[in-house]
């Protein structure tokens, strides 16, 4: 089975507006609406202090705009996690300690036991 990846990026906005000596996420609005991007005070802070699940492609252009930067300056990915989907698993039928033919679970069959008093 192919290899099972997990991508996380850094969202690094507040980092490139202190960059730019904005530091308080009102000071964005005045930028944004000038090139036509209409977002409210909370949309705007929860752009700037959070991570975006989804971010509009215009929204994106015009940030690398207001700060002369590429969307790499802005959204960077990395691996989160990598694993196998048989992580661990032997590679050969004769690495198992189980003789062939033999299963390596046995089936247990639970029954309740009666007390003679």
């Amino acid at each position: 089975m192919p290899e099972i990846r997990r991508i996380g990026f850094h969202w690094k906005l507040r980092a490139v507006m202190a960059q730019h000596n904005l530091w308080k996420s009102t000071d964005l609005m005045p930028l944004l609406k000038s090139r036509g991007v209409n977002l409210s005070e909370s949309q705007i802070y929860r752009l700037v202090t959070g991570s975006p699940e989804r971010i509009p492609a215009r929204t994106f252009a015009v940030l690398c705009d207001i700060f002369d930067c590429t969307p790499n300056d802005l959204f960077e990915p990395f691996v989160e996690m990598r694993a196998a989907a048989t992580a661990n698993a032997p590679k050969d039928v004769e690495d198992l300690t189980s003789t062939p033919g033999q299963p390596l679970t046995h089936r247990v069959r639970l029954s309740r036991v009666e007390d003679d008093e």
